[in-house]
């Protein structure tokens, strides 16, 4: 049996990896794969390192964290393309939408783990300085232990502590739905700095290791990943069924939408210029030192795969 673990498990930005084990297609594909039901980002990379996890299904450069410079680690396809990140603002504000500039002065939270790299990094390439103010970064709202942060940013803003927040479309489209929220900046449509879109995007990542011990299970899992894209492009509403078993009941009705936003991006190649862009960005957050060559990040050898 493999273990398959995601870093946000409501996140529609892994949603692949989940659907793919929750709709048979790794069994399909010949292997028995085991998703964990829990908020991987916490100790999935160094699981991965540890051998006690096989897959991880979340941002490309995730693995930095327990394997330096991704040594140990590969990437075995892409989830979807692109960085998933937006920003939300309060609805009310009277700013235009992708204006960077309206940024300024604004209070922004976000968790202050992996995804506030790319938000400091985002601000950054802006031009505004949080050290000096420009704008300021807060912590989403503490949940309960085990509870899923789907509502962080709209307390945030219900709270007055923040006039924005930074996460995944299911975020966003929680506080859209709520009314306290709209859309701002969508970095995988073109919004931000420009460049932007090429910061990160969603990855199912492996390790050498079982690349090398199991290359038929490593080959199963792309082909998996592959035709779940192909089946959820299809039929977006697939989701749902999947979101009532594994959401909460509030976020379960809105799968389906998000995913059929997010289907055109559904391809599981990894492009020479993502892996620039995914360079790019961990050099600027201090995740590498130095670039990380494409053929010793990506699993090439399953490249053909990539296409169904």
């Amino acid at each position: 049996m493999f273990r398959l673990s995601v870093a946000d498990l409501d996140s529609p930005s892994y949603f692949v990896a989940v659907a793919a084990a929750e709709l048979g297609f790794f069994k399909q594909e010949g292997i028995d794969v085991e998703l964990m039901r829990e908020f991987g980002a916490r100790t999935g990379p160094e699981r991965l390192r540890d051998g006690t996890l096989h897959f991880f299904g979340g941002p490309a450069y995730a693995a930095t964290r327990a394997f330096p410079a991704w040594k140990g680690a590969r990437l075995l396809c892409a989830l979807s393309q692109y960085s998933y990140w937006f920003l939300a603002v309060r609805a009310e504000l009277n700013v235009k939408r992708g204006d960077l500039g309206a940024l300024k002065g604004l209070r922004i939270s976000s968790s202050m783990e992996s995804p506030v790299l790319g938000l400091r990094h985002l601000l950054a390439e802006s031009g505004l300085n949080v050290e000096q103010g420009d704008t300021q970064i807060v912590p989403a709202p503490p949940t309960q232990a085990g509870r899923f942060m789907g509502h962080a940013g709209v307390e945030a803003i219900r709270q007055n502590l923040a006039d924005g927040y930074w996460g995944n479309g299911m975020r966003v489209a929680l506080g859209e739905k709520a009314g306290v929220a709209k859309v701002h900046l969508d970095l995988r449509r073109g919004d931000g700095p420009p460049g932007a879109r090429w910061y990160n995007f969603a990855a199912l990542t492996t390790t050498e290791r079982l690349i090398e011990e199991e290359p038929q299970a490593a080959a199963a899992a792309v082909r998996a990943v592959v035709k779940t894209q192909k089946a959820l492009k299809a039929d977006p509403s697939l989701s749902t069924g999947i979101a009532e078993r594994l959401f909460p009941s509030e976020e379960a009705p809105l799968i389906a939408g998000l995913i059929a936003r997010d289907a055109p991006f559904y391809d599981a190649a990894i492009s020479p210029e993502a892996i620039e862009g995914l360079n790019k960005f961990a050099m600027a957050s201090g995740l590498t030192a130095e670039p990380v060559a494409y053929e010793h990040l990506v699993a090439t050898q399953f490249l053909e795969l990539w296409n169904g």
